[in-house]
């Protein structure tokens, strides 16, 4: 295959980025390659905000046409959360011929080595960046997210996590060297010598089976972290947000042909509706690793049955927050109103029980009973999102039935201390908002715990009385170890306590953001500084990003010979 970009340009090209990403892992301090503002994109072959609108709207009702092989029909069907019927359909595969296809390629990928796989990932999420405007109407569209999340957490920050995941990949291959040379000394008889050459190798074919939610930020680390070891890549979307993984495969098979290489080394599988493939696909032996972004009840079962496959897991858990005091009540209320309301509660990340104790906690403006607390929470809340344009901005839209009916039903688990409201988005009528629901619970009482330790995804939480702040780290305790959690808060002024609470997420391997008050919010990470889950509970098995993530995605094969 001919190369229009041959290794030499792409290394001039990028090496200085990827040599950016390393130290910026290794500091783990602030950098980013991709521009969170909108306006910082129309030159140098960027599309604008103008350009990248008109690119999406040419996307619907069209067929999306890859190029890759065994295509059999046509799928589509996805609609927007915000009542636009997106009409895009994609190639539906025959599994028995596009794998075989996909694995045509990996021989030359692999030979190509660590830096050459490293820049050809690197163009990829450069022509991805450069269409951040188009991927974030995509992302809006199927996801729910509001415009400027969508922009960025879909765009730049999604692209600085596969960026991220690249620099990880490439660190891990090159800690052992190409070659060796190895004497041993033998006394009086001549030194034993031999030539060692140790290559790293794919495990095969990745399957990459991406969310409804986030499907860029969650499907980029695992998608780049196979890609740039060596692997071929199967992206499975969610049937409901397939448009902006459909576009990234586009890409990415565009850059590799362009490179020199068999673009059959990414590839899509779409499915039908109620096809339900991805337990097809799992079980396949050419399936050597998963990842997968979902419910706790498909993701372990995921673990439990592909045997074969190296897998990798984003799955449920119930993030909870510690309030036991503070020295800025204002601050501590505007930052958790904001991390409930932020895309209407339906991330991962965002909290869902919020410990207090029922005798009050104490704050900078002298004491506060747990009925204050809630009350003044409930009216932070309110009074973030009652201007309906900006609430329409904070929240997007409800991105499934689903999550609709899970907060209707929230109101009958407790006394309501925030009714949720009705929004209407003037420019899409047919979007579904609503904001958050407080419900409060009794941490002593049996008949709340099932409730409370139950993840209840979307705009819902829990304002759970506790007796102290010990019962509130053991019931931290209990939920992370038994449930899982992406994040934990607390917010405290007592030495002790922070310590109590800081050693459980130590042994329970749960993230903690202690005592937010300004711009920063337990439910965001930043790429190349925050670790987004840890691997270490129940609600994932693998952290982004880390070496674990990307190091088992390979295995070193030694050559020796005498010397």
């Amino acid at each position: 295959m001919t190369a229009a970009l041959s290794a030499h340009e792409l290394i001039a090209r990028h090496r200085s980025t990827l040599d950016q990403a390393l130290e910026a892992i290794r500091t783990r301090a602030y950098w980013s390659p991709h521009p969170e503002h909108p306006k910082a994109y129309g030159e140098n072959g960027s599309l604008d905000a103008a350009a990248g609108k008109a690119a999406f709207d040419a996307l619907l009702g069209s067929r999306l046409d890859l190029g890759q092989p065994g295509t059999d029909d046509w799928v589509g069907g996805e609609t927007s959360p915000y009542g636009v019927d997106l009409g895009v359909t994609y190639p539906h595969a025959d599994l028995d011929v596009l794998l075989p296809a996909m694995k045509a390629g990996q021989r030359a990928w692999r030979d190509a080595g660590a830096e050459q796989r490293a820049v050809v990932c690197l163009e990829i999420l450069k022509r991805i960046s450069d269409r951040t405007h188009e991927f974030a109407h995509a992302v809006m569209h199927t996801s729910g997210q509001a415009f400027m999340m969508a922009f960025q957490a879909g765009g730049p920050h999604a692209q600085d996590r596969g960026l991220e995941a690249v620099a990880y990949a490439y660190v891990e291959q090159v800690r052992t060297p190409d070659n060796a040379e190895w004497t041993k000394p033998q006394g009086k008889r001549d030194p034993l010598a031999m030539n060692k050459q140790f290559t790293p190798v794919p495990r095969g074919i990745a399957l990459m089976i991406g969310c409804n939610t986030f499907p860029t930020w969650n499907g980029y680390p695992g998608l780049f972290a196979s890609l740039a070891t060596g692997n071929a890549v199967l992206v499975k979307p969610h049937p409901r947000a397939v448009l902006p993984l459909a576009l990234t495969v586009q890409v990415a098979r565009e850059v590799l042909a362009e490179a020199g290489f068999d673009p059959n080394l990414v590839a899509l599988a779409a499915e039908r509706p109620g096809e339900g493939i991805a337990k097809t696909l799992a079980l396949r032996p050419e399936i050597r690793i998963i990842d997968y972004t979902g419910s706790t009840e498909f993701g372990d079962w995921l673990e439990a049955n592909a045997r074969q496959a190296q897998v990798y897991t984003e799955k449920a858990g119930v993030n909870t927050v510690v309030v036991h005091s503070t020295s800025d009540y204002k601050g501590m209320l505007s930052n958790l109103a904001f991390s409930l309301s932020l895309y209407s509660g339906q991330m991962c990340t965002t909290p869902q029980n919020l410990l207090v104790p029922r005798e009050g906690i104490s704050t900078d403006q002298g004491p506060k009973s747990y009925d204050e607390v809630v009350a003044d929470l409930a009216k932070a809340v309110d009074g973030l999102l009652g201007d309906d344009a900006r609430a329409n901005a904070l929240l997007g839209a409800i991105v499934n039935p689903d999550v609709k009916a899970r907060l209707e039903a929230a109101a009958g688990l407790g006394e309501v201390a925030l009714a949720s409201r009705e929004i209407t988005n003037p420019d899409f009528p047919g979007a579904v908002v609503r904001t958050p629901v407080i419900v409060k619970l009794d941490g002593a009482k049996p008949d709340d715990e099932a409730a409370y330790m139950s993840e209840c995804f979307g705009p819902v939480s829990f304002a759970v009385a506790v007796d102290s702040a010990e019962d509130a780290a053991e019931l931290l305790r209990r939920t992370v170890r038994e449930k899982g959690a992406m994040t934990v808060g607390a917010y405290t002024t007592d030495p002790e306590v922070e310590q109590t609470v800081q050693e459980v997420c130590l042994e329970e391997a749960a993230q903690l953001s202690l005592n937010l008050t300004g711009g920063v919010y337990v439910n965001q990470t930043a790429a190349f500084s925050d670790f987004h889950g840890s691997g270490g509970n129940p609600a994932a098995s693998a952290a982004l990003c880390d070496g674990a993530f990307v190091a088992n995605r390979f295995r070193v094969v030694e050559v020796r010979r005498d010397a």
